[in-house]
């Protein structure tokens, strides 16, 4: 049957439960009953229900105060109100609460039928008006990067032209900000796309280990060595070596990956002997490398080689729109892995996570709903299923380091007087040059 439902009936008299559930049940549709708003409530959380039909006047907990629960725990879920006392106030009521429509006892079976076709009408238009969140789905995902904000849909845009070319490509963003799918996309979206993708984080490996990781070496090169091995520069073969923390690579690092790029050759560790590599190189990095490219401490050629077109991702907090987006996609995630049934938020809990500042970014939000998942007893995540960012945020607060404090202090000085180092220098009564050493002290950039 097309348009089969799974209906619950709840409702304090047994014959009308009874006599309900195998009217539906004959008529194609999968029928459970609840004798209360209580044990209903504990059937939604076992299992999903299209609809339920809800005597108005029951002991405990009344059919309105069922139906508030209801839309905000499950509000795909569709409730028609039956009630014994027809007044308008009431009918009134159930429908500004959320109910589809209600029902007056007694009714006829064609009354029922009525009903039954309106909330079948309404479900389809809900599964067309689903289908079109899926293809707005389609639009706000790239290669699953997710976003409808502006400066994310700028990122989309520039990935297919990026791709196109071979030039060396600089990603800019905080940690968890996604810059890796970022540049599996280029790569995914360029000629090179049927050959390797290989990641590396710079920054978690040792320089000495990097450097054997990257060139390879020959046998007896170094202790430890017994067999020769290939480098990645060597085994990406054709295509794209993905450089992750670029700015956390020493200094004589730097000199090697400025001479490969130039020349497309690379020596092994122990050999005398430079052999040719193809490859397109993605870099990405948390740092400033214009500020430490005039600090000294990383290479102005180098900079300008790998900063050939840049893509720089925002911080989770500067788009606090694609939050919700974010949120149904590792919620879709988390409740396949988990095989729990978690598909919906509360709006507080919604508003608690936009009001958030993430300063792990997209990775944090994903811990914070893996972690809710998991933890969760129902199908629907409260606010309190987020009480740890409270703590988190809390803990944010607290007294820091006094050089911290003198950053944060200096920075919010500068941005008041628009960056204005004279102006800058007066209210912090320090002279010029004074405040100049103190912004390069601290990483400090002007926006």
């Amino acid at each position: 049957m097309e348009d089969r439902m799974t209906i619950m009936v709840v409702d304090d008299e047994r014959i009308v439960r009874e006599s309900f559930v195998q009217w539906f049940r004959k008529s194609g549709h999968k029928a459970e009953a609840a004798a209360s708003g209580f044990d209903a409530l504990e059937l939604l959380a076992k299992m999903p229900f299209d609809l339920l039909f809800v005597d108005i006047k029951m002991p405990g907990m009344n059919g309105i105060e069922l139906l508030g629960k209801v839309k905000q725990e499950y509000p795909d879920t569709m409730v028609v109100i039956i009630t014994a006392y027809g007044s308008i106030e009431t009918a009134v009521q159930a429908m500004k609460a959320g109910a589809v429509d209600y029902l007056l006892k007694p009714f006829k079976p064609e009354q029922l039928s009525l009903v039954l076709e309106k909330v079948t009408q309404q479900k389809r238009l809900a599964s067309e008006i689903q289908y079109v969140k899926g293809r707005l789905d389609q639009m706000t995902r790239f290669d699953n990067i997710i976003g409808q904000s502006k400066p994310m849909q700028d990122v989309f845009d520039l990935i297919p032209e990026v791709a196109q070319s071979d030039s060396t490509v600089l990603i800019q963003g905080e940690t968890g900000t996604g810059k890796e799918l970022v540049a599996k996309a280029i790569h995914a979206k360029s000629r090179r796309a049927q050959l390797p993708f290989i990641a590396i984080n710079c920054g978690a490996i040792p320089d000495t280990l990097l450097e054997s990781e990257l060139f390879g070496y020959q046998k007896g090169a170094f202790t430890g060595a017994e067999r020769p091995r290939k480098g990645f520069f060597e085994v990406v073969s054709g295509g794209s070596l993905f450089l992750d923390e670029i700015g956390e690579v020493s200094r004589k690092m730097q000199v090697d990956l400025l001479r490969v790029l130039e020349e497309k050759k690379i020596t092994k560790i122990g050999d005398r002997f430079p052999i040719d590599v193809d490859f397109r190189l993605i870099s990405a990095t948390r740092r400033d490398l214009m500020q430490e490219v005039s600090e000294g401490s990383f290479r102005e050629d180098l900079f300008y080689r790998l900063n050939v077109i840049t893509i720089t991702i925002p911080p989770l907090r500067k788009r606090r729109e694609d939050i919700p987006l974010l949120v149904r996609h590792f919620l879709e995630k988390y409740s396949q892995q988990t095989t729990k049934r978690v598909d919906h938020l509360t709006k507080d809990a919604i508003q608690l996570l936009q009001d958030y500042d993430w300063p792990g970014n997209v990775r944090e939000l994903e811990n914070a709903v893996e972690r809710a998942v998991v933890l969760s007893k129902a199908r629907t995540l409260s606010s309190g299923d987020f009480s740890f960012l409270r703590a988190a945020a809390a803990q944010a607060l607290r007294p820091r380091s006094l050089r911290e404090m003198e950053r944060d202090h200096i920075q919010g000085v500068l941005e008041e007087s628009e960056w204005n180092v004279t102006k800058a220098a007066k209210i912090l009564d320090i002279n010029r040059v004074t405040l100049h050493k103190m912004i390069k002290r601290h990483q400090l950039t002007r926006p």
